[in-house]
């Protein structure tokens, strides 16, 4: 479109704003409170120009054809705006840590501000958060903070006191003490230095680490209360640009959940000084957890393998790579021929990337000669990607985050996702708190998205299935499916209905324990909504119906309607950084890369010449039944990357039982853990932070990730750990780098057509499948199924009666996550600041068994199962109801949950164990007279949450020292 901009005709591009199209323009108009991912706050006032008469902040209004623009006529209101704000923000630029990204900087320097009034408001330094600082005096209140803990992530913490003029957290608290779950969103966007990562003070520039005191003295002997600092801010300049000399900023992705959160991380050698999330992160912009953002320091903990090890009798003995890739290879090769290929397993790694998982699928199946090749995915999300390869065909979410954030109604079933998934959380939380999305919740704790929901249910443990059965046959009997999707585009209709004939509104209470009523609820929910989205997770796939269940959720979205369509679908939410890569790229016993099936001779004729190799025939095993068969003594060797199998697989006695009985036991690990030390020998593994790849997230995305920093001591990538080994068995891999791989993905599977690295530089990604052109799928099935004939499949499912409490066992555990720690803390355990937030594991307890077994918070307690017991102790907690109990997994020692799972009961279809069908009993050892509760008071969950819309910038425009008045705030 054509504008006017002081008196030039200019053609531009059409922009969210004007200022966005002034800044594309050439046109530099300082902004402090906007950020292109948060939006227009209208604090700052620094953007104030002239539109057709009129003053406007340019953050804030669109641009429309033939709008003529002043900027030079405004320029005095602009300076004035940046007096105001550096009243309240003293300059010392080249000792203060944030001059390498400070965007107040930025603004004085390119508006030729000279002159500074500050007025010191003598507030102390909140430092008593362990990961970040918020110093008021350096506050400019441009309400980025507020606007991204109240409506980005939504944990609804901080506002302004604008009165105090200062930002405050739970009204008033110390931050240590507040509501704040240290997601550091609010850090990541400040503007200015008011809010510093402590891990960056004193360590991002030259002139930083002086002693405050010092700092202090020499601010003040530069500076006067009226002076022109542009010799001062010529240095800082240099300093600016010199600072890059010694930061080294890398974009990589997240290596915790399956999320896919990207971002920059910023260092000095090893030193882990920041990470810095960007509005171009595809799947999470700005946002973070506290894990993502402050829980990388592992990487450099004194604890990480750094040299290979070889079992001597008892104890392990450092070794050459040389050395131990050579006894690998003459021990698996001596187990091959003498007990024959299927007599060894691989477990491809969870937290390695594609091209890693691509090799270890293709070292199992070309130089190994199995199909024994799988991923932690059986422990989670296999049964979940069981239900939708039986109805819709492919095995990942069927759209996107943006999906689930723009639907009509969001169903979670199973998922504490505010905790497991805390940032696609948020998207949630931000659609329902500011244009009113519906919400049902269906799980068996009060967790934070429960409180949220519009509709909160809580069947009996095991029973989703049967609830979900009702509710579509309660929408069947009032004739609300879409007759038309169901005729068009799907098959198997009438015998699924007649499957459903046993699931009567008075048979599913009679199970369930949820009322007819709730039942008719959901589906008028479902009815009345344009576009549907399901979310589930280890709440529905570690039952015995996992796959049943996840069967059943895809069965109500065809049913209604809800496939093909923005806004629409399934989206099993993966559990690891990169469990959905893993599997996508070939880490399964029945699927070679790309889904394409083992027991397709077409397939397996394509792979072999491809890789001119004759593949296994025989069945792969499973996870699970690589332990059965090690148990039997069919299993002779394994090798295991980036997998505690020990505390990961139920039933850890029996684990080890299986895994003592191998003859060869390989683990690639960064930390020695419990099943590392079982090993024969241990490999020091390269972190995901120490490598190139990729990872695939929950939504199907593709990201690259770059290294940032070389392996610890001698560690390896398990990229560069196969080649070496695949060569000393006699097969060298054609790969130079994870590149090469890709490349030959891309020839070998459909859904990778279009990928390459040159269309996943920097933040770029790409959700597959992809086309050759390099079109990718933003959602899935708009035209048809992935079945040959393009049809969705209803499939009848199966109930399973659930392992349920007894006289003996007369409480029933339930397991899950907590957000600060990730699984068994084996990484965030070494974190210093979330040990700091979480020291233990606990066992939450409803007030009806507290009242029932005498217990009070810190009680230690004995849980005991058919299968184990463990000592923990005790929290009272309203999250529970009945006789129900909860114990985090994140323990690798003497309090793992798996010391109490059973080991042999298991979803039948997947092999998935059944970890959610525990009964416990729970007897009180010691009384807690004096001892501190297990969960510190400075844990977020004991704050008060402060909930507001924005950062009500209208009460800054009401005081009476507020400069701008009338049109401008009209």
């Amino acid at each position: 479109m054509r504008i006017v901009v002081d008196g030039h005709t200019l053609d531009v591009e059409q922009g969210p704003n004007l200022l966005e199209v002034l800044l594309s323009a050439g046109f530099y108009v300082p902004h402090l409170c906007y950020n292109k991912f948060l939006g227009p706050l209208k604090t700052c006032d620094a953007c104030v120009v002239e539109a057709n008469g009129r003053l406007v902040r340019s953050c804030s209004i669109p641009v429309v054809e033939g709008m003529k623009i002043g900027v030079r006529s405004t320029e005095s209101l602009r300076l004035r705006a940046l007096d105001h704000l550096l009243q309240h923000h003293q300059l010392y630029c080249t000792v203060c840590d944030n001059n390498l990204d400070c965007e107040l900087h930025e603004a004085f320097v390119k508006s030729r501000v000279t002159r500074q009034n500050y007025v010191d408001r003598g507030y102390e330094v909140d430092d008593s958060n362990p990961f970040y600082i918020y110093d008021p005096n350096q506050c400019i209140l441009s309400g980025r903070c507020v606007e991204a803990c109240q409506d980005v992530v939504v944990n609804e913490v901080i506002k302004i006191d604008w009165d105090k003029k200062r930002v405050v957290w739970s009204d008033g608290a110390p931050i240590n003490f507040s509501s704040c779950v240290s997601c550091g969103t609010c850090v990541t966007v400040c503007p200015v230095n008011a809010l510093m990562e402590k891990s960056m003070l004193g360590r991002a520039g030259f002139l930083t680490g002086m002693k405050e005191e010092v700092k202090r003295k020499l601010v003040t002997s530069l500076k006067g209360a009226e002076y022109t600092f542009e010799p001062i801010m010529f240095f800082s300049q240099v300093d600016a640009k010199l600072r890059n000399s010694i930061v080294k900023r890398t974009k990589t992705v997240c290596p915790f959940c399956g999320v896919g959160c990207s971002f920059e991380v910023w260092t000095r050698g090893r030193e882990i000084l920041k990470v810095e999330p960007k509005p171009e992160s595809p799947a999470n912009g700005v946002a973070t957890c506290v894990k993502g953002k402050f829980g990388l320091s592992f990487v450099n903990s004194r604890d990480r393998l750094t040299r290979p090890l070889i079992r001597d009798g008892d104890h392990f003995r450092e070794a050459s790579w040389q050395e131990a890739i050579s006894f690998i290879a003459t021990k698996l090769s001596r187990i091959k021929e003498k007990y024959g290929p299927d007599s060894i397993g691989v477990i491809a790694s969870c937290t390695g990337t594609n091209e890693e998982a691509y090799l270890a699928q293709r070292f199992a199946r070309d130089v190994v000669g199995t199909h024994n090749i799988d991923n932690c995915a059986r422990y989670c999300q296999a049964p979940a990607t069981t239900g939708l390869w039986r109805t819709v065909g492919y095995g990942g979410d069927s759209g996107s985050i943006t999906d689930v954030e723009e639907a009509d109604l969001v169903i979670i079933v199973g998922s504490n996702t505010a905790e497991a998934h805390p940032v696609l959380a948020g998207r949630i939380k931000r659609a329902k708190k500011l244009r009113g999305q519906k919400l049902i919740v269906v799980d068996v704790r009060r967790h934070e998205m429960a409180e949220r929901a519009d509709l909160f249910i809580t069947p009996k443990i095991g029973t989703d299935l049967v609830l979900l059965n009702g509710v579509m046959k309660y929408i069947v009997d009032r004739g609300w499916q879409d007759e038309k999707f169901i005729r068009e585009r799907t098959v198997g209709y009438d015998a699924f209905v007649e499957s459903l004939k046993q699931y009567t509104l008075e048979n599913v209470e009679a199970v369930t324990g949820v009322p007819k009523e709730t039942v008719i609820k959901v589906a008028t929910m479902i009815h009345e909504a344009k576009s549907v989205v399901a979310l589930w997770a280890m709440g529905v796939t570690q039952h015995q119906d996992g796959s049943e269940t996840s069967t059943a959720i895809s069965n109500l979205l065809l049913l209604t309607g809800n496939y093909g369509r923005p806004n629409t679908g399934g989206y099993p939410l993966r559990g690891h950084a990169n469990v959905q890569g893993v599997s996508d790229f070939g880490a399964l016993p029945t699927m070679m890369p790309g889904y394409q099936p083992t027991s397709d001779e077409e397939v397996l004729t394509k792979f072999e010449k491809a890789w001119n190799t004759k593949l296994p025939r025989s069945k792969g095993l499973t996870s699970t039944e690589m332990v059965d068969a090690a148990l039997q003594g069919k299993m002779k060797a394994m090798v295991v990357m980036g997998e505690d199998k020990l505390n990961a697989d139920a039933g850890r006695e029996t684990v080890r039982r299986a895994l003592s009985n191998l003859e060869l036991l390989v683990v690639t690990e960064l930390f020695m853990t419990e099943t590392a030390k079982l090993a024969t020998v241990v490999l020091p593994a390269a972190a995901s932070l120490e490598k190139e790849g990729t990872f695939v997230n929950t939504e199907r995305r593709i990201q690259r990730l770059y290294k940032v920093m070389e392996p610890l001591g001698e560690a390896r990538s398990e990229f560069q750990i196969l080649l070496d080994l695949a060569k000393a068995m006699g097969k060298e891999f054609p790969y130079t780098n994870p590149e090469d791989v890709m490349g030959e993905a891309a020839q070998l599977c459909p859904i990778f057509a279009g990928v390459a690295y040159s269309r996943l530089e920097g933040f770029n990604s790409l959700q597959w499948p992809v086309k050759p052109s390099g079109e990718d799928s933003r959602y899935l099935y708009a035209d048809k199924f992935a079945f040959p004939d393009g049809k969705a499949r209803f499939y009848r499912t199966t109930h399973y009666e659930p392992r349920v409490e007894n006289p003996t066992y007369d409480l029933m555990l339930v397991n899950g996550r907590m957000l600060e720690h990730f699984h068994w803390a084996n990484l965030t355990g070494r974190v210093s600041g979330i040990k700091y937030k979480v020291p233990e594991v606990y066992l939450e307890v409803s007030p009806q068994v507290a009242a029932e077994k005498g217990l009070k918070d810190g009680d230690l307690v004995m849980v005991s199962s058919s299968n184990g017991r463990l000592k923990t102790r005790v929290m009272v907690t309203n999250r529970l109801e009945g006789k129900k109990v909860f114990l985090s997994l994140h323990d690798s020692k003497e309090m793992n949950v798996n010391e109490l799972t059973d080991p042999m009961t298991r979803d039948p279809t997947s092999k998935t164990p059944a970890y959610k069908e525990t009964p416990v009993y729970v007897e009180k050892l010691e009384d807690c007279v004096s001892c501190e509760p297990p969960l510190p008071k400075w844990n977020p969950r004991y704050g008060k949450k402060t909930p507001q819309v924005g950062v009500n910038v209208e009460l800054k425009w009401g005081r009476p020292d507020y400069t701008y008045r009338g049109e401008l705030n009209e």
